[in-house]
């Protein structure tokens, strides 16, 4: 049987405060990561990745040349699965010249 995938959407403002922590992490360090409505606990991150979690659920992000790519995902999902969907695709944009 599918399992229900139900849409989450996040803002312009949302987005604006993400991109900024890529390059000042101390901005999601001291006020977390808040996409689509949620505020996630920021856990790690680069220049160019972005790691929250919530319970059972978290956030993986990745900025790339021209875009942010966002991932939001909840339990069965496991972190690390996460990660390597959206890293492998980002490193795939980047030699695209996004």
């Amino acid at each position: 049987m599918p399992k229900f995938i139900h849409t989450m959407y996040v803002t312009k403002e949302e987005l604006a405060k993400l991109i900024a922590g890529f390059d000042q992490q101390d901005l999601l360090t001291s006020n977390g990561v808040t996409l689509a409505g949620q505020r996630y606990i920021y856990l790690s991150g680069t220049d160019r990745v972005v790691r929250a979690k919530l319970g059972r659920s978290g956030v993986h992000c990745m900025k790339t040349t021209q875009a942010v790519i966002v991932s939001i995902y909840e339990d069965p999902v496991q972190p690390q699965q996460a990660a390597s969907v959206v890293e492998k695709l980002g490193d795939y944009l980047i030699t695209c010249g996004y």
